[in-house]
């Protein structure tokens, strides 16, 4: 058993470690020759064509100290990229699976086979993934561009079903705390369940039914009670906090107790409220990651949407590295706080750690009420809930940053 268990070790670190180290293995192992099972060739190979050195070189063109040349062992270096695709979907787990794509777009430059629909079909869906498409989807082709979108649908629909209901959960928890109202209203009669409750109170005789009791949906559910008005950082660094922001600004519009405002920028403003009402996909499409940053303008862009202040929420989702006017915005943002907009900074939105970002604006937002940190989707519900129950957003933030931590 201990000589299996052994066995099975050096299996794995030579699979780490690429041909170069079969010989200092099997001096480990007693000169015991490392042999690997037919499935672990096939995921050696599909490791070295990203990870091994084809010529004994290392990234930069020098020679590798003590390197010896390195390669799949059989074939040509760079395989046949579907089957590739197709080979490390087989042999490795999810999370390992987009880590190697990754790395492939990475260190091999492969994104151009992006372009082959072929190729495109066989890659596992993730959120890089989205995010490399969307960097380059001024150079789809147009024979891509249908499996690119399936691809695309796919991530946006997994992150729906991820957030849809928690966040659904946290507004609806903080508006309606009454799920119905005595307030008598004809346009606000809630006639399906008024029917359903009511079937008992059918008079044969009359041939109709006499309704003991009306039910009435609650206002929250008929107006818009709050704005949101979520506002985007579209630079390259932000690409995956931007996929997560389209998302959840779907899900805000698609609520009808919120007047849901998504915009986005670099160093200009786009309004994509309407693309983000009517499909996540079409927004993010919509996006073109990338270019400068003026923060100053989009924020000013936004504040003809604050109507009431006190019901109103406005996320900045950035890394603060502004190159438009950094003490004008934080003057703009000092006074909308203090209208009464609910204001805060998510530096990140993603589960990656921790993001680089401005400190010394974050500081300065932080210092004037607005709290700036970066935040995991599965925490901006509470955050959010907090915010329309009228909490006090910085000790939120700052609980919501431990559990975080924590976790």
């Amino acid at each position: 058993m201990g000589k299996m268990a052994d066995h099975q070790a050096l299996s794995r670190w030579r699979l780490i470690l690429g041909t170069a180290a079969e010989e200092e293995l099997n001096r480990y192992s007693g000169g015991e020759h490392v042999e690997l099972t037919s499935d672990e060739i096939i995921m050696d190979r599909a490791l070295a064509a990203i990870y091994d050195q084809t010529d004994g070189t290392d990234e930069s063109g020098g020679s590798a100290p003590g390197a010896k040349p390195r390669s799949a062992g059989q074939g040509k270096s760079t395989p046949r990229l579907a089957q590739w695709l197709g080979d490390v979907r087989a042999f490795f787990p999810e999370d390992v699976v987009s880590v190697i794509q990754n790395d492939a777009m990475e260190r091999k430059g492969w994104k151009q086979l992006l372009f082959e629909p072929e190729v495109l079909a066989s890659v596992k869906p993730d959120i890089q993934l989205v995010g490399t498409l969307l960097s380059l989807k001024g150079k789809i082709p147009e024979k891509t561009k249908d499996t690119a979108r399936l691809l695309v649908q796919a991530v946006v629909d997994e992150l729906i079903q991820r957030m849809e209901q928690d966040i659904q959960r946290a507004v609806t928890g903080a508006l309606n705390r009454r799920q119905h109202t005595p307030l008598s209203s004809l346009s606000g009669i809630d006639w399906k369940r008024t029917i359903q409750k009511n079937l008992k109170h059918y008079d044969a005789s009359l041939q109709r039914m006499i309704p003991e009791k009306f039910y009435f949906f609650d206002r929250a559910k008929r107006n818009k009670e709050w704005t949101v008005i979520v506002d985007i950082d579209q630079s390259g660094s932000m690409a995956e906090s931007v996929i997560w922001a389209s998302v959840i600004g779907s899900i805000f519009a698609s609520i009808p107790a919120l007047d849901t405002r998504v915009v986005v920028f670099d160093t200009e403003v786009v309004d994509l409220t309407e693309q983000c009402a009517n499909d996540p996909v079409d927004m993010l499409f919509g996006i073109q990651l990338g270019g400068g940053t003026n923060i100053d303008k989009s924020v000013a862009y936004c504040e003809q949407f604050i109507q009431e202040p006190k019901k109103t929420l406005f996320i900045l989702i950035s890394d603060l590295y502004e190159g438009g006017n950094q003490s004008r915005l934080i003057r703009r943002m000092r006074e909308m706080k203090e209208s009464g907009v609910k204001t805060l900074c998510l530096l990140a939105l993603s589960d990656e750690g921790k993001p680089f970002y401005d400190e010394q604006l974050a500081k300065a937002f932080s210092k004037d009420g607005t709290p700036s940190f970066a935040c995991t989707p599965a925490l901006l519900p509470q955050l959010v809930e907090g915010a329309l129950k009228g909490q006090d957003l910085a000790e939120l933030a700052k609980r919501l940053n431990t559990k975080m931590n924590e976790t």
